[in-house]
């Protein structure tokens, strides 16, 4: 049987990093949705359009073409940015970019057709309640402020990212309250999505339970 995963959470929780993981070690498919709205986020700094600009932002949408590869390469009309959605000026703006309803409709068709014909992983904002309300397994991914800002900020130094951790910990804070309380599919955690702080646990400990979950649910629904 085709399965659907849908891990969900705030900013810096590691989402994509165990998403990455669980799915190659489950043989599925890894979609990055994080990318594909950084992206569009980049193509707007590049065209120097204002991000908060919501109609500007939304005629960028027919020069957009996302496509990714094996090993994390993302394709941003054919020329790989990888690196470049991962700046500071990027993540200082994505959130923006992610509120706009029809940015997010073009985004969330193409999502869905990636997980029609293959078992998936993907993470994400609003995956299990929005982008695949029928996953086989939704699991709302969190830790605290602290720990994120912490992650966050090893990341940033080890790509060559400078910043502070203060500075870091004030983009989430303010990242999370965009996420949270935009008017189109907001974060929050689906009525059926198992709840999991990773606050005190470790990259393997994580996956480890997540896979757990994946075939107790995958069982409950076979029995």
């Amino acid at each position: 049987m085709l399965v659907t995963v849908a891990i969900d959470g705030p900013a810096a929780a590691g989402k994509s990093t165990i998403a990455k993981k669980v799915a190659e070690k489950l043989g599925y498919v890894y979609i990055d949705t994080g990318a594909m709205y950084r992206c569009v986020t980049l193509l707007a700094l590049q065209k120097g359009v204002d991000p908060q600009d919501e109609k500007a932002v939304e005629q960028l949408l027919p020069e957009i073409n996302i496509d990714m590869k094996p090993n994390h390469v993302v394709l941003l009309n054919g020329r790989d940015v990888s690196k470049d959605i991962r700046s500071r000026n990027v993540a200082d703006n994505v959130s923006y970019i992610a509120s706009y309803k029809n940015i997010r409709l073009f985004l969330v068709d193409l999502q869905r057709k990636l997980a029609k014909n293959v078992s998936v992983v993907m993470d994400g904002r609003d995956i299990g309640t929005y982008v695949l309300p029928d996953a086989n397994v939704k699991i709302f991914q969190v830790a605290s402020v602290a720990t994120r800002a912490q992650r966050r900020y090893k990341e940033n130094l080890e790509k060559g990212i400078k910043c502070t951790l203060e500075e870091v910990e004030e983009e989430l804070k303010k990242r999370d309250y965009i996420d949270s309380h935009r008017s189109f599919a907001p974060l929050k955690q689906a009525d059926d999505a198992y709840m999991l702080d990773t606050s005190y646990m470790t990259i393997d400990e994580v996956v480890t339970k997540v896979i757990d979950i994946i075939h107790m649910k995958i069982g409950e629904q076979n029995g």
